[in-house]
C-alpha cells in the first residue's frame, strides 16, 4: 500500500486545513520544497500535492511552488487543484506531474475526464470528495446532490487511473478515518481507491492497510505527518507490516 505525504499550498506555503476551511488553517513551513525534500529524505516514494488556491479559483495559482517541488524531488507527484482544462493536463504532465488529479471536472465536465484518460492512460486520477456520501466541489465550498459511489463509477466507466476518496469531516482532524464509506467505495469500482482524511497515527494506517483485499491501494496522510504524530519511516513500517 503505497503512502502519500501531503503538500497542500496555500501563497505559496505548506498549509492545512480542517475539513477544507481555509479560515482554520495552519501554515507548517515557507519552503515547499524543502519539505517534499524531507519527505524523500525519510522514504517517501510518492507525493500528493494540492494547489488549494487553485482549487478555489480554477485554474493554477501556486505554479511556482509546484516546479520548485517537481525540480527538487525525483519521485513521483500526483498534482490537483484547479486543472480544469485540457492544456492544463498536458501542461503539467510535461512538466514532470506522473498523475494529475481532476476534482471539480469529474463533475462538470466529465467529457474532459473521459479524453484525459484516453489521451494520457494510467496518468488521470479522480478525486471524489464528500460530506455524508454527496460529492462535494470547487475547493469543497460547493455541495451537490452526487453520490459519492455513483461518480465513482462514471470515472471507472471513463477509464482513469485511479480515485482519490476524503470524507471532508474527517480531513485535518486526526480522529480517524472513515473506513466504512472507503470500503463501500472501493467495493463500488474496479478502480485502485486512495483514502484521505483523518489519519492521527500508526493505528489508523494499520486499519486502513485491512482494506486492501476492497481495492484500498494508498493513504494521503497530512497533518500527522506535520504535528509529529507519525513519522514517514513510522507510517511506511504500518502500511507493510
Amino acid at each position: 500500500m503505497i503512502l502519500y505525504p501531503a503538500i497542500d499550498l496555500e501563497g505559496g506555503r505548506c498549509v492545512r486545513l480542517c475539513q477544507g476551511d481555509r479560515a482554520r488553517a495552519t501554515v507548517f513551513s515557507d519552503d515547499p520544497a524543502g519539505q517534499a525534500r524531507a519527505f524523500v529524505a525519510a522514504g517517501a516514494e510518492w507525493l500528493h500535492v494540492v494547489d488549494l488556491d487553485g482549487a478555489f479559483a480554477g485554474r493554477a495559482v501556486n505554479a511556482a511552488a509546484v516546479s520548485a517541488i517537481l525540480a527538487s524531488v525525483t519521485v513521483p507527484v500526483q498534482l490537483g487543484g484547479g486543472v480544469r482544462e485540457m492544456a492544463a493536463i498536458e501542461a503539467w504532465l510535461g512538466r514532470g506531474v506522473a498523475r494529475v488529479v481532476l476534482g471539480t471536472a469529474a463533475v462538470r465536465d466529465p467529457a474532459l475526464v473521459r479524453a484525459a484518460a484516453r489521451a494520457f492512460p494510467g496518468r488521470i486520477a479522480v478525486a471524489i470528495d464528500a460530506r455524508e456520501g454527496r460529492v462535494a466541489v470547487a475547493g469543497w465550498a460547493e455541495a451537490t446532490e452526487i453520490a459519492a459511489a455513483d461518480l465513482a463509477r462514471a470515472c471507472e466507466d471513463a477509464g482513469v487511473a485511479a480515485l482519490i476518496h476524503t470524507e471532508i469531516a474527517r480531513d485535518g482532524m486526526l480522529a480517524g478515518p472513515d473506513l466504512a464509506a472507503t470500503r463501500a467505495l472501493a467495493e463500488a469500482v474496479a478502480l485502485p481507491v486512495i483514502l484521505s482524511g483523518g489519519i492521527g497515527g500508526a493505528a489508523d494506517l494499520e486499519a486502513v492497510r485491512a482494506l486492501a483485499p476492497a481495492g484500498v491501494a494508498g493513504v494521503i496522510v497530512g497533518r500527522a505527518l506535520y504535528d509529529g504524530r507519525l513519522g514517514v519511516a513510522e507510517a511506511l513500517a504500518a502500511l507493510a507490516a
